[in-house]
C-alpha cells in the first residue's frame, strides 16, 4: 500500500488536515498518485467520501478507502480531525487492520447506460405527479403515484432512506429497501405505502409512461432526462473495501444522528 490519493473537502481545514496528511507520508516513502492509487483517504464529511468513491468507480478492485472527519464523527469516517496523528501512524506503520466491504448498486437507464450508487437510487419529480409501475424479478410489484421512489443499500439506509421513515439496517446485511417518496394514497388508488426490504439477489425496475420533469438520482448525483421508459436497479459485483483500523461501532454511529 505504497501508493495514495487524497480527496478532500473544499474548505480550510481540511485543505490543511490534507496538507500535514499528504507531507508525512510523502516523508516515509509513500508516493502521491491520483490516477492509481491503491489507498485513497477522504478528508471531510460522508459526503466527500461518496465524491471519492465515483473518482474511483472504476478501480474497485484495486483501491480501499480510510475516510477522515473533519467535523462530526460519520458513518464511514472512522477519525475525527483530533486523531490525524494516531491515523497517520496508523497508515505508515501498516498497522493490522479489517477490511469492510459494502456492495455498490448498478443501475441502468433504458438498458443501456450504467451508473453506480453507495447509498441510494432514486428517480425523482418535483414538477408533477410521477407515475411508476414496479417490477421486481420481472413480475409487476404494484403502481406508485407521488414525487418517486427510492431503493437504497444497507449503507444508504441511515441517509436519504431515513428521512423518508424507511428502516436503519443493521450493518453487514446485504439487503435492499424500497421506499416511496412522497406517495399518493386515496380511495381511488393506494400502494404498499411501507419500506419493503429485499434480499441481495432481486431485481427491481421503474417503469414510466412519462418522465417528464422527472431527475434519476445516484447519491450525490442527478440526470435530468424526460426519456426515461425504465430504470433497472441491482446489487453490483463491485465493492467499496473500506479500511478499518480501529474498532467500529455501528450503534456508537447511530446514537450520533439522534
Amino acid at each position: 500500500m505504497q501508493k495514495f490519493a487524497i480527496v478532500s473537502k473544499k474548505d480550510e481545514k481540511s485543505h490543511n488536515v490534507e496538507s500535514k496528511i499528504r507531507q508525512k507520508l510523502e516523508e516515509n516513502n509513500f508516493v502521491y498518485d491520483k490516477t492509481t492509487p491503491n489507498l485513497v483517504i477522504s478528508i471531510g464529511g460522508d459526503g466527500t467520501l461518496l465524491y471519492a468513491v465515483h473518482l474511483y468507480k472504476d478501480r474497485m478492485n484495486d483501491v480501499k478507502f480510510l475516510a477522515i472527519h473533519t467535523g462530526t464523527l460519520g458513518f464511514f469516517t472512522d477519525y475525527t480531525e483530533e486523531e490525524i496523528d494516531e491515523a497517520i501512524n496508523d497508515i505508515i506503520t501498516n498497522k493490522e487492520y479489517e477490511v469492510f466491504e459494502s456492495r455498490l448498486l448498478e443501475g441502468r437507464i433504458n438498458g443501456e447506460e450504467i451508473f453506480y450508487a453507495l447509498n441510494e437510487i432514486r428517480i425523482e419529480n418535483i414538477c408533477k405527479t410521477q407515475i411508476l409501475d414496479i417490477y421486481i424479478d420481472k413480475e409487476f410489484f404494484e403502481t406508485v403515484k407521488g414525487n418517486g421512489m427510492c431503493l437504497s443499500t444497507q449503507a444508504g439506509s441511515t441517509a436519504y432512506n431515513r428521512s423518508l421513515k424507511g428502516a436503519v439496517i443493521d450493518s453487514g446485511l446485504e439487503v435492499m429497501q424500497l421506499c416511496e417518496i412522497a406517495g399518493i394514497q386515496n380511495a381511488k388508488h393506494s400502494s404498499l405505502g411501507n419500506p419493503y426490504i429485499m434480499k441481495s439477489d432481486r431485481k427491481v425496475s421503474f417503469v414510466c409512461d412519462d418522465s417528464t420533469g422527472a431527475y434519476v438520482c445516484f447519491d450525490h448525483i442527478y440526470i435530468k432526462s424526460d426519456d426515461i421508459k425504465v430504470i433497472t436497479c441491482k446489487l453490483s459485483e463491485k465493492s467499496v473495501s473500506f479500511i478499518r483500523f480501529k474498532k467500529y461501532s455501528y450503534l456508537d454511529r447511530l446514537r450520533n444522528l439522534y
